[in-house]
């Protein structure tokens, strides 16, 4: 067993317009968390923005590794977590998968049981309740995921150099439990239809044709059942896309991404919002891993 282990962990954007729960995408912004076995309880030390985070082992990374650990036979209950904080809580971007990844990892890490990446996907989908973002931050690039019979597994592809993305992020928080709640029951064949060719539409221009990124970046099944709890952003959205680039809600909101092509203008500055300009990022990493004693 390890006394102390580091990871970092990206911010990701799910959905990315039509691909609800299944598609993702992993963005160049991270957190580092690093975990040290210690002689007795939980203790958790954050640098960055902490909104209210606690301090023991309720804190989502500190919790994971027990819940982890105990998966994987030998449950740790006696660690300090330092947690540097970059990844905007609450926007959309992934912030709550990527403390599980990091928990999982870092869980993996210290018992040194060395997990498979799909192992890590299934059990991070788990504790999360669905893959579409824990997939891109542990895989990185794009990934399609989806729920097999032994759980959830995903596939990573390499996105196209051209391929830009671009945050808006704003000042108010988001919720999943209530952007979840906004969506109905069923929805029309016709636009099941029409998701579904631009979902496999999305594979090609994110893979290989940016050309089509507009077209296949369009949704009707869970967008505009959430635009009234997060109307800034839908706002931004629809007048994004009326000049040509190819924006969605990113994950849950109420941030926005746009998928840009390097070789066409991008959008500029929007008030209110603040402007990340970023690049598709690689996966969750061990960056270091001390020696262990027992």
């Amino acid at each position: 067993m390890r006394d102390s282990s580091t990871a970092l962990v990206p911010a990701t954007s799910a959905n990315l317009g039509p691909g609800f729960d299944s598609l993702g995408l992993a963005l160049s912004v991270h957190d580092t968390v690093t975990a040290t076995r210690v002689d007795s309880g939980v203790r958790v030390e954050i640098d960055g923005p902490a909104d209210g985070l606690p301090r023991d082992e309720s804190h989502l990374i500190a919790a994971t590794i027990m819940t982890a650990s105990e998966r994987l036979g030998h449950p740790l209950r006696d660690f300090e977590l330092h947690c540097v904080n970059r990844i905007p809580h609450a926007r959309g971007m992934g912030s709550s998968s990527a403390a599980i990844s990091a928990g999982v990892l870092l869980a993996d890490s210290l018992l040194e049981t060395k997990m498979t990446n799909g192992e890590k996907v299934a059990l991070a989908s788990e504790i999360e309740g669905h893959p579409d973002n824990v997939a891109p931050c542990l895989l990185g690039g794009f990934t399609i995921a989806y729920l097999g019979e032994t759980g959830a597994r995903a596939v990573s592809r390499r996105v196209h150099e051209r391929v830009r993305p671009v945050v808006f992020v704003p000042q108010m928080q988001g919720l999943t439990e209530t952007a979840r709640a906004a969506l109905p029951a069923t929805v029309p064949y016709t636009d099941a239809v029409f998701n579904l060719s631009r979902s496999a539409l999305l594979v090609e221009a994110l893979t290989s044709e940016p050309d089509l990124l507009w077209e296949a970046t369009a949704d009707r099944i869970h967008q505009p059942y959430r635009a009234n709890g997060m109307p800034d952003a839908w706002e931004l959205v629809r007048r994004l896309r009326e000049q040509g680039f190819a924006a969605a809600i990113s994950g849950a909101g109420p941030s926005v991404i746009v998928l840009c092509d390097r070789e066409s203008e991008s959008p500029g500055e929007c008030e209110d919002w603040e402007r990340l300009e970023l690049d598709v990022g690689p996966g969750a990493c061990v960056l270091d891993e001390s020696p262990g004693k027992s």
